[in-house]
């Protein structure tokens, strides 16, 4: 069933490259991090999506990783120079006013806070990496935020933008929707549709329940 036949009573949004464009933060924390540690940048390649502590035992196991992790949260939560909304978020939010909206983000509570605010995004119900055992890939994140909102997570549509959060919403029992901002398409097949933006879907309450359509 495709996703324009279905109906949802509430959807969880991913917040960095999904809501809202921290491409040029990231990179320039991260890099910043790693000359800093002496690891090589390129390493970092492919982790997104995946909470800061996932990708330092990946690239530094060596390291003190509470010290590590404190480092680049600061780094990040200084750096919100060019951090905005992407395209077509400020519309679908609009459009989801009356419906349960959460964030499901692997940042921590002080890094989506300063990134939300910077986009000028205000969404109540924010699920970040502080309030959970297990970040994505695990489903931990989507679902607290459907307990959270009341809902049950296989009538959550969830959107997302890295295969791991994609992951993490099919281990919770959601519905997914993908844009390609950082992964490529291929990246992203295990999701029920795949868009270039939010610009490229309509959003929509009828009689409570969510629809969602390609334009």
């Amino acid at each position: 069933m495709s996703l324009a036949d279905r109906t949802f009573a509430a959807v969880i949004f991913d917040n960095d490259g999904t809501l809202v464009d921290s491409t040029g933060s990231v990179e320039r924390s991260w890099v910043r991090w790693a000359v800093e540690h002496g690891v090589n940048p390129y390493t970092l390649v492919g982790h997104h999506g995946m909470p800061a502590a996932a990708i330092i035992a990946s690239v530094a196991p060596h390291l003190d990783a509470a010290a590590a992790l404190r480092r680049i949260e600061q780094l990040e939560v200084d750096d919100v120079e060019g951090v905005i909304a992407l395209p077509g978020v400020h519309d679908a939010l609009e459009a989801l006013a009356h419906a349960p909206v959460a964030v499901a983000t692997s940042a921590t509570r002080d890094l989506a806070t300063v990134r939300l605010a910077a986009a000028r995004i205000a969404i109540d119900e924010v699920v970040t990496f502080d309030d959970v055992e297990r970040g994505k890939p695990h489903p931990d994140p989507f679902l607290l935020a459907a307990q959270r909102l009341g809902v049950d997570p296989a009538d959550c549509l969830v959107c997302e933008d890295a295969p791991s959060g994609i992951t993490a919403a099919r281990a919770a029992g959601c519905a997914v929707l993908a844009v390609t901002t950082t992964s490529e398409a291929g990246a992203l097949s295990d999701a029920d549709l795949v868009v270039s933006s939010l610009v490229d879907v309509t959003f929509a309450v009828v009689d409570g329940r969510v629809r969602v359509s390609p334009r």
